[in-house]
């Protein structure tokens, strides 16, 4: 009796020693090996990571291990996770990972691996290329002869691959774990999942990937990698802030007098709050008082200059499946921008919903800048046959606001589409905003003249179409002499025979109003004069009371 017992007990310590030795998935998978185990809210369709992993099917190395660095040809093969992060709490949070091939190497749509033979780190890819099918022996079976073999399709914790009608260009195992369980599936050189995180606790979390491929009796371990992602429960959300004439969108300088547009962006990439109500509560913090808008767009113009600081509350009425009637709390008549507030209420529609509030908050600059910019005269340059090269046009400018400090001249084609040449120079205005801007053309034509003028913190722009003359007058100016000349001669000859004809019937006398009479056809010709015969532009005296030129 006492060996009968004495062999039971040995069995049992056995037993016992080979239960203490199994490699769980959190050994394999976990960074953190030596945690306690935690109780966690099962999260839908995971598994417990104290379930047994099967080492003989799934090997496991830990890193600097050197097998590494002959699980892959040609190289080490890398894996790159992103999450979509931060989550509210209640949405899902989302992971994709890819596999980063060697050099040379890439996956094609069946799945195989293409070596590129005659690539090398320094030359581009050629086009022989060899195609490694590392599963070549799965095609001597079907589905369900592979599945009964264990040795494949099959996870580390013994349950069958799901079945696929691409199954056999899921060449990989990803394994993902996190919050103390853990996911499997079979997939490509990326795959993606998705977790809902309303049991997932408030904070930050790390989730891991292992990625194992096929072998032709195990499976080999060819990657990890591992990304933080947040949980929260305030509403994840940033604000855009764009005004017309501001010149650097990211320094929170703005301009007085002039619209500030602030877009509000709420990061909600898995459409958790597409059936909510949202309402935005604005206080822009120059005292205009607070502002409650359904928009995520919303105007704002500063009438004075300053520093202000802006909070911005967003609300979200979420509906929710109803819950049996419990006493809570009464909700606060206003919600701290420290604290979230989650109640649970009736609609009006009889649904339930819950509240959830996200909070914004930033300091900007209100200064003076450039308001506007008008393009008020432009005028050709004629200029002699040795100074024809180029065609001058002379532009008068003017703007409001603050005055500039630099000048910008863009000119196009007459679409305004293809930019020809770009010229900026510093310019120094004391008083008032107006100058004149000389630029030359190198042939005749129609262009779009683009003038910006700008200081630290802002800068406005005038377009206009611009027709350019030739460099030199000449010929234009020989055309209109002589239509001139030949219409001279004949206003001549028409006179003269006016005068003959009318000179015996009219007395040489003079009447009342006479003089003025004259004066006024004097003035007359004095301006058709001015405009069929004008003089230079260079000599012209208007210029003089122009501004500098730039």
């Amino acid at each position: 009796m006492s060996r009968v017992c004495h062999h039971l007990g040995f069995l049992l310590l056995a037993e016992a020693v080979l239960c203490t030795a199994a490699i769980r998935f959190q050994d394999v998978l976990s960074q953190d090996r030596t945690s306690p185990v935690t109780p966690y809210k099962k999260l839908h369709g995971w598994s417990s990571d104290q379930n047994e992993w099967n080492e003989k099917l799934y090997p496991f190395w830990e890193e600097g291990d050197p097998r590494w660095k002959g699980c892959w040809k040609g190289g080490r093969v890398r894996a790159k996770l992103v999450t979509d992060s931060p989550a509210l709490v209640g949405s899902n949070v989302t992971f994709v990972v890819t596999l980063q091939f060697p050099k040379c190497q890439r996956e094609d749509n069946d799945g195989n691996i293409i070596y590129e033979r005659n690539c090398t780190q320094d030359t581009p890819a050629s086009q022989d290329q060899y195609v490694y099918n590392r599963t070549k022996w799965m095609n001597n079976c079907g589905w369900e002869n592979c599945t009964s073999n264990h040795s494949h399709n099959v996870f580390p914790d013994g349950r069958p691959f799901p079945h696929h009608s691409d199954w056999r260009k899921r060449n990989f195992v990803y394994l993902f774990h996190t919050f103390g369980q853990y996911y499997q599936n079979t997939g490509r050189f990326s795959t993606t999942v998705s977790v809902n995180t309303a049991n997932i606790t408030l904070g930050k979390h790390v989730m891991e990937v292992s990625i194992y491929r096929r072998g032709h009796s195990t499976y080999v371990p060819i990657a990890r990698a591992s990304s933080i992602y947040v949980v929260t429960e305030k509403i994840p959300l940033f604000v855009n802030m764009s005004q017309k004439n501001d010149r650097n969108i990211s320094d929170s300088i703005f301009i007085k007098d002039s619209p500030i547009t602030f877009d509000v962006k709420i990061h909600d990439p898995s459409y958790y709050l597409n059936n909510s109500v949202i309402s935005y509560k604005w206080d822009f913090g120059d005292g205009s008082g607070l502002f409650v808008s359904s928009s995520s767009i919303t105007p704002h113009t500063y009438a004075l200059q300053g520093n202000f600081t802006l909070n911005l509350t967003v609300q979200a009425i979420i509906p929710v499946p109803c819950k049996p009637v419990t006493h809570t709390p009464p909700m606060p008549t206003s919600a701290d921008s420290s604290t979230t507030v989650k109640t649970t209420g009736d609609n009006p529609d009889g649904g339930c919903h819950i509240y959830r509030y996200g909070y914004y908050r930033t300091s900007i600059s209100i200064v003076e800048g450039i308001l506007e910019v008008n393009i008020i005269q432009m005028t050709n340059i004629q200029v002699t046959e040795s100074q024809a090269e180029n065609s001058l046009v002379d532009f008068v400018v003017t703007c409001q606001g603050s005055l500039p400090t630099d000048v910008c001249t863009v000119v196009s084609d007459p679409t305004c589409q293809m930019s020809q040449s770009v010229v900026c120079d510093p310019i120094i205005i004391t008083d008032k905003c107006l100058l004149t801007i000389r630029r030359a053309f190198d042939e005749p034509g129609t262009y779009c003249i683009n003038i910006t003028l700008g200081d630290d913190t802002s800068q406005a722009l005038a377009s206009a179409l611009v027709s350019v003359n030739g460099g030199s007058s000449s010929g234009t100016t020989e055309g209109v002499f002589i239509f001139l000349g030949l219409l001279a001669v004949f206003v001549l000859i028409v006179a003269f025979v006016l005068y003959k004809r009318y000179k015996q019937y009219k007395p040489i006398e003079r009447r009342p109003g006479q003089a003025e009479n004259q004066e006024g056809l004097s003035a007359y010709f004095s301006n058709f004069k001015a405009i069929f015969f004008s003089r230079s532009n260079e000599k012209d005296p208007l210029l003089k009371s122009k501004p500098g030129i730039v």
